[in-house]
């Protein structure tokens, strides 16, 4: 069970840090709303670390995304027993992180009207150009840069390197990030779009669940790729 709890509460730290970020800036009456990009991506790399040292202290290896886990798997780099629990733990956790987020700021969603700021953006990933096949091409790109270098840390886990990959976070937010919100995670995307989805917020607008292939396939194909070019010159 220790992969199982490592995940599912490294994750809701993740979601519940990362998303309460989101409904910081982008909901009416809260001491952050218009918060600008770099508040964002310092704030996801951050939930990101935290989740991870979480994560590793309850016993998993902090993966905390689907994108990380099965890539890993596919190319001998984790146990394929394990593959079911960590992917449990992660899309579970995500959920329960949303609602939270949902819970925390309950009063600033009643607050705040779907056309000014309330909607599935908070919790899930929106293209700032609509356009499938470069939203699909970009997080396929910032996530192979992100599985790539989290393949050359060794244990993230350990020490410091929790921080590391927030601040790899960070960067790949700030740098290729803003064309997509850089999910980078099937799991921190759909499990927080279907609590929005699910629960009673209120005010909420569209799902938008015709984009949702793009979080859920284009980090798993960017994995795939980090772990490829990584076995390959290994």
């Amino acid at each position: 069970m220790n992969g199982f709890s490592g995940e599912f509460f490294g994750t809701l730290i993740l979601i519940l840090i990362g998303c309460g970020c989101s409904a910081s800036v982008n909901l009416k009456k809260n001491y952050a709303t218009g918060s600008n990009w770099w508040f964002v991506c310092a704030s996801w790399g951050l939930a990101v670390t935290m989740g991870v040292y979480v994560a590793g202290f309850l016993g998993s290896q902090g993966h905390l995304n689907p994108a990380v886990t099965i890539p890993f798997a596919i190319y001998g780099l984790f146990p394929w027993h394990q593959v079911l629990p960590y992917l449990a733990g992660q899309f579970l956790g995500a959920f329960v992180g949303a609602v939270l987020v949902v819970i925390q700021y309950y009063p600033q969603f009643a607050a705040t009207k779907s056309g000014e700021g309330n909607t599935v953006g908070i919790f899930a990933t929106r293209p700032a150009i609509k356009s499938p096949l470069f939203n699909f091409l970009s997080e396929v790109i910032a996530t192979f840069a992100f599985i790539f270098i989290l393949l050359n840390l060794g244990n993230f886990t350990v020490g410091i390197k929790p921080f590391i990959v927030g601040l790899v976070i960070t960067v790949i937010g700030t740098g290729l990030g803003s064309t997509t919100g850089f999910a980078l995670n099937p799991a921190r995307d759909w499990s927080p779009r279907f609590a929005y989805t699910v629960l009673p917020v209120p005010n909420k607008a569209g799902a938008e669940w015709w984009y949702a292939w793009v979080p859920m396939c284009g980090p798993l194909f960017g994995g795939l790729l980090a772990c490829a070019l990584e076995n390959m010159v290994a």
